[in-house]
């Protein structure tokens, strides 16, 4: 068993959820980070490092929650 299946079964669901709908989506407003951090990424505009550091931590929740998701459905599908 890899250490990201080890970490990922560790992590309730529950506390995924809530990393994605704070750290995930902070700042509120204007927009969420990783809204304007993708819209940056598919307009090419994602260069400088502060950003793709800031995509990173704002999209780490929602990565590690996909994650979780696929892998527990393989394992009981």
């Amino acid at each position: 068993m890899t250490a990201l299946r080890r970490l990922l079964d560790a992590l309730p669901l529950s506390i995924l959820i809530v990393l994605c709908l704070t750290l995930g989506l902070a700042p509120f407003l204007p927009e969420p980070h990783i809204w304007e951090k993708l819209k940056m990424l598919a307009a090419g505009d994602l260069t400088r490092p502060i950003d793709i550091a800031d995509m990173a931590m704002h999209g780490a929740p929602w990565g590690l929650l996909g994650l979780k998701l696929a892998l527990d459905r393989r394992t009981s599908g």
